[in-house]
């Protein structure tokens, strides 16, 4: 049976392979992030450390309960992005209004590779989606995402077996 240190550390290693994946869809493939986008990351930039916190906490002989509060708290954070993922997902497929502060805007191009015009550049807006792959956004990506990490903090939160002093 896995020991709840190996478990919070494969769950902020799922963390850190989603934010990762989001990061290189932006930094290499070149799609810009819309607000709900970059307002999704955020579970993942806190809760990968919360993770490496817990497998310390779990290690180190800390209180089973407090390790199970501390998954808790896991659990939390991937509802909170795979909330804002569905809320995201259902603005790009107009289901229900994005909010006012996220419409997009063309940026004004002038000369290839200009400084300026890299400034210029404006989010797009968050009821257009940046790319699908088979079907789904990243938007409904980040939810199943986050759904399956989810349920492995509730896991850990809810499981029986005590950790061994490793």
């Amino acid at each position: 049976m896995i020991t709840n240190r190996n478990l919070a550390l494969l769950i902020g290693f799922g963390m850190a392979l989603a934010v990762g994946t989001a990061l290189g869809f932006q930094h290499i493939g070149g799609y810009i992030p819309c607000k709900l986008c970059l307002e999704q990351r955020t579970a993942y930039y806190v809760g990968v450390p919360f993770m490496i916190g817990t497998a310390i906490a779990a290690s180190h002989g800390t209180r089973p309960r407090l390790v199970k509060a501390l998954f808790g708290i896991g659990v939390l954070l991937m509802i909170w992005t795979m909330g804002l993922g569905i809320y995201h997902a259902g603005v790009e497929w107009a289901w229900w209004a994005g909010p006012d502060n996220c419409a997009g805007a063309s940026s004004t191009v002038s000369e290839a590779g200009s400084l300026l015009d890299s400034l210029s550049q404006r989010p797009p807006s968050c009821d257009q989606a940046a790319g699908r792959f088979l079907g789904i956004s990243f938007a409904g990506w980040n939810v199943l995402a986050a759904a399956m990490l989810a349920l492995l903090c509730l896991y850990g939160a809810l499981r029986r077996q005590p950790d061994a002093k490793v």
